[in-house]
Parts: C-alpha cells; sequence; structure tokens
C-alpha cells in the first residue's frame, strides 16, 4: 500500500502536530514505517479537537502523548490488541507525570468532553498513562470510563 506524503509538522490543532502521534522510538529501532493514511490523519485531527486540545487548554500546560496511531506491524511488536483504536487514529496514551494529574485529567474528561473510552492504566514499575479515545460519529462515542487508579 502506497503511504500518503504529508508533512509531520502538521498541526492537527492548535498545540498537537502530527508528529507526536507517529513517532515511535519501537518502530524506529525495528525499522517499521508507521506513517498513517489519510482516515487515520482525520481521525488523529478529531481527537486533537475533541479531547487533546480542549484537555491541554484547561490544564494550561503541554501533554505529551507516548504512543497515537499505530500501523498493524507496530502494533503487533508493542503487543497491542488485535482490534485497537490506535490503529485508527481514534486513541492516544498519554504520560502523566503523577497519579494526581491522571486523576484530575481523568475528571476533566469524563465531566466536560465526548469520548469513547478513557482508562487509568499504569505498571507495577511506576509508570502511568492515560488512555483515551474518540469516534468522528459521535453517536458511537460510548463513554466507557474505567478508572483503574492505582491505590498508592
Amino acid at each position: 500500500m502506497n503511504k500518503p506524503k504529508y508533512n509531520p509538522e502538521m498541526q492537527l490543532s492548535e498545540h498537537f502536530r502530527l508528529k507526536e502521534f507517529i513517532d515511535s522510538p519501537k518502530a524506529d529501532s525495528l525499522g517499521i514505517d508507521n506513517r498513517p493514511d489519510w482516515e487515520a490523519v482525520i481521525n488523529l485531527r478529531n481527537l486533537c479537537r475533541e479531547v487533546l486540545e480542549p484537555l491541554r487548554q484547561h490544564e494550561d500546560h503541554p501533554i505529551h502523548v507516548n504512543s497515537g496511531y499505530r500501523c498493524m506491524e507496530l502494533n503487533e511488536a508493542v503487543h497491542g490488541v488485535g482490534d485497537s483504536q490506535h490503529l485508527r487514529g481514534e486513541a492516544a496514551d498519554l504520560h502523566l507525570p503523577d497519579v494526581a494529574t491522571g486523576r484530575r485529567w481523568y475528571k476533566f474528561i469524563v465531566e466536560n468532553l465526548d469520548f469513547d473510552q478513557l482508562l487509568f492504566e499504569y505498571r507495577r514499575t511506576g509508570v502511568r498513562w492515560l488512555h483515551v479515545s474518540c469516534r468522528r460519529d459521535r453517536t458511537r462515542n460510548r463513554h466507557m470510563a474505567i478508572p483503574n487508579f492505582p491505590a498508592r
């Protein structure tokens, strides 16, 4: 399949660029071409406009994307689920500097924004992230929120 030519510096919203959603050290190390098709770019723009940009403006400081779009090969390499919304550009995993920030972002999204999934996730090693997804067809957004906060 031919990948479209576009500028990774493309602005998806005021504070988010395409590059943030397609850069992947894992893809780089494995030589995987992680450029999305245009449908996924449109979905990423929607995710930014509906969820990430309002969160960024509310917080008034940068939000870092750990994982955004994933091509099938990269999704398999990181052991992502087979029907992951990352494959369609509908999801992003946001870096959380601490649990308090995660709780605050989670609460803001649940109470104010239209989303499909919102999952607070973490590893025992202390790495934390917020998985958030949003579909362009707003009628299909399930508002499924799982506050899997760690005990401490």
